[in-house]
């Protein structure tokens, strides 16, 4: 093009860059050449770059993250003055069992008439003692005993453990350790029963001894076969050890009782079984008839009324059906 014409043509250029950048020198002060237009437009750029560098960065946004809260919280601690936090601390809430046994110790305590009494050892409703006073017209009259009770874990479904703290001389009770044997304590318990019906029971059991079904033999053998002589000692060991007071001839209805004859060996009894595989279980203590009963019961060949060696098996089966526990 002409160089009027191109001049023109770049006049409007030279407005928008002096609009962009701000005024400069004019393009016309010189030849305009293509080469000279692309160092003079780089030249006057050159500040906004300056400008656009030097601004200082815009700040960057941060997002807090809230968390939705955890359906497991912990709850905040009480107070240390606040009555709640003291009795949750130091008293746990009572179980099912304590909550029975706190009940029966009220009845206890409001039925005085009942000649028996319990009370907590501890502070813990788990171990007791139970107390009662010998019975009138016994050897045991005026004395005073001490039973030791345990509550188990299934409780009131299992009886309570019981044991006499005080020594006393009796067939139905250990004159060591003072175990009792006492159906109430167990095989006959039932989840009806309370403290109150065991210690009533125990001293029923003092007016009436149970020789025949023993915890000391020793003391059931001198009841049966003397019982002045069981009397008088048992008198003796309640002065001593519960206290009752001394009495010249203790009161007593105990009768003396022979022992029953022994059974003439009767062949018919071992019902085609050899005597002596017989007789092994009852040398064991056992008597003759349940252990022909057991033989029956499991099975045992009569080998034509020979004896013979039975298999271990059968031994445990035998024995087992002996101790009731088939």
């Amino acid at each position: 093009f002409p160089g009027s014409l191109r001049l023109l043509l770049l006049l409007p250029l030279q407005s928008w860059v002096s609009d962009f950048v701000g005024p400069s020198q004019p393009f016309c002060s010189q030849t305009t050449t293509h080469a000279n237009f692309s160092e003079s437009l780089r030249q006057n750029l050159r500040p906004a770059v300056k400008i656009e560098s030097s601004l200082s960065p815009l700040p960057t946004c941060t997002f807090k993250q809230h968390s939705r809260p955890s359906p497991h919280r912990t709850r905040t601690p009480l107070a240390r003055n606040n009555p709640a936090s003291t009795y949750f601390t130091q008293r746990p809430m009572a179980s099912t069992r304590e909550r029975r046994i706190s009940k029966e110790l009220s009845d206890l305590q409001n039925d005085p008439n009942s000649g028996v009494s319990a009370h907590p050892v501890d502070n813990s409703l788990l171990h007791l003692k139970g107390i009662f006073p010998g019975p009138p017209d016994t050897p045991y009259a005026g004395g005073t005993f001490q039973v030791d009770i345990l509550i188990p874990e299934n409780y009131p479904f299992k009886s309570p453990v019981m044991k006499f703290d005080t020594k006393i001389w009796h067939p139905n009770v250990s004159s060591v350790t003072g175990a009792i044997c006492l159906d109430t304590l167990g095989t006959g318990w039932s989840p009806v029963g309370t403290i109150k019906m065991a210690l009533i029971s125990l001293r029923m059991l003092l007016e009436s001894p149970n020789p025949k079904d023993p915890q000391d033999a020793e003391v059931a053998k001198m009841m049966l076969e003397q019982p002045e002589a069981f009397a008088q000692k048992a008198h003796e060991w309640a002065v001593k050890y519960a206290g009752a007071p001394r009495r010249d001839t203790p009161v007593h209805n105990y009768q003396k009782v022979a022992p029953p004859p022994p059974r003439a060996d009767d062949p018919a009894r071992y019902q085609g079984y050899n005597k002596d595989l017989i007789d092994r279980f009852v040398h064991m203590g056992f008597d003759l008839d349940a252990v022909v009963e057991a033989f029956n019961y499991v099975g045992i060949d009569r080998n034509g009324g020979e004896d013979y060696v039975l298999e271990e098996a059968y031994m445990g089966d035998i024995t087992a059906r002996l101790l009731g526990e088939q």
